[in-house]
């Protein structure tokens, strides 16, 4: 409340705003449940998912790709409120799932979920949802997922598109089978030194409509745990891929595959850069609501650094960018019965804002 108080004082935000005051939480909770209310269809997140959409393909018209990688994973946001859901983690809270593009890292398409949803749910849904989302003449050409992408359904619609993918395999019965299949010389090792061995075959799921690869990497275990019933001596990761042999090497898929590892940053960029790691209501309707601002937030952020902002800035974490761009040091004065603030400003910094602000009113022009 006190910062909010401290808000209502800042009268050049206010008239960048064009507002004559904040509004106080409350009226800001009783707005999101509104936004997010399930009996009018939660038509402002719908409106909020249309500006989205619009912000989005504004950027990637600008970024000089054509083809992207989607990588999609879900990230638990841990929360006490009343109608959070005990998750698979064994903690209450929300699982969204995101959709984030590799090649320009914006979060093409937020689905807000609760925390007992199986992670596995509507996987094939949300890949249409992203792909028909891109502007014109840009389409997703290739997919990463972790294993709750596993299924027949999305790695037909990723093979009719086409797009190649890597996605973690379930190590069900008739993969573990695969493994014992195989002949001790299928082993071998990527690079000398490494510490783990890849071997690869062919498989198929009962309803998938071509055959893929499958690469299993594995490694000795490095200590037993006395209370384990599990004797194996190695640990084993299982990657399916339509990638073609002369297109990646088995390894090489690996090494691509673990690169969606990316998306974890993302997702601490949302949470921690945008406070996206808390919720801020019971109702989960408002904290979708809530939670979509972010996400807007996100892709503004980004957007911003790659096309307004000089190009080093480009992979800092919003929290430089904050620091780098308005943290400025000043000091505050008293002259003629005013308070003035002096802000120290160096040549170099000075110029830096000129030109951003430049670059800002070029793209409002042209877009």
């Amino acid at each position: 409340m006190e910062d909010l108080w401290e808000l209502t004082r800042e009268a050049g935000l206010l008239r960048l705003l064009d507002r004559e005051a904040i509004p106080d939480p409350d009226t800001v909770g009783d707005w999101l449940r509104r936004m997010g209310n399930p009996e009018t269809g939660r038509a402002g997140l719908v409106g909020l998912g249309q500006v989205r959409d619009t912000l989005n393909a504004r950027l990637l018209r600008h970024d000089g790709h054509e083809t992207y990688t989607l990588d999609v994973d879900a990230t638990l946001i841990e929360a006490e409120k009343q109608d959070a859901r005990w998750s698979y983690h064994g903690v209450k809270g929300y699982m969204p799932m995101l959709g984030f593009l590799f090649e320009t890292p914006i979060c093409l398409v937020e689905e807000f979920r609760e925390g007992n949803v199986s992670p596995g749910a509507g996987h094939l849904a949300f890949y249409v949802a992203c792909k028909t989302r891109l502007p014109q003449g840009k389409r997703i050409a290739r997919y990463r997922a972790d294993s709750a992408s596993y299924q027949a359904e999305l790695i037909n619609e990723l093979e009719s598109d086409p797009v190649r993918w890597a996605i973690t395999a379930d190590q069900d019965v008739a993969v573990k089978a695969v493994m014992a299949g195989l002949a001790p010389g299928a082993w071998q090792e990527p690079e000398r030194g490494c510490g783990y061995q890849v071997a690869e075959t062919v498989h198929t799921m009962n309803e998938t409509k071509a055959a893929f690869r499958l690469i299993i990497k594995r490694e000795e275990r490095r200590q037993r745990d006395l209370f384990d019933e599990d004797t194996t001596p190695y640990v084993y990761h299982v990657v399916a891929s339509n990638w073609l042999a002369e297109e990646k090497t088995a390894h090489e898929v690996l090494v691509w595959h673990n690169q969606r590892g990316q998306a974890e940053n993302f997702h601490k960029e949302l949470k921690r850069g945008l406070g996206m790691e808390q919720m801020p209501s019971g109702d989960f309707g408002a904290n979708a609501v809530f939670f979509r601002i972010g996400v807007l937030a996100y892709n503004l952020s980004l957007g911003f650094k790659r096309l307004a902002c000089p190009a080093e800035w480009a992979p800092q974490t919003i929290a430089t960018v904050r620091w780098r761009l308005m943290q400025v040091a000043g000091r505050l004065l008293r002259h003629a019965g005013q308070v003035v603030l002096r802000l120290v400003l160096d040549a170099d910094r000075l110029a830096i804002w000129k030109d951003i602000r430049r670059r800002c009113w070029a793209l409002s022009v042209a877009t």
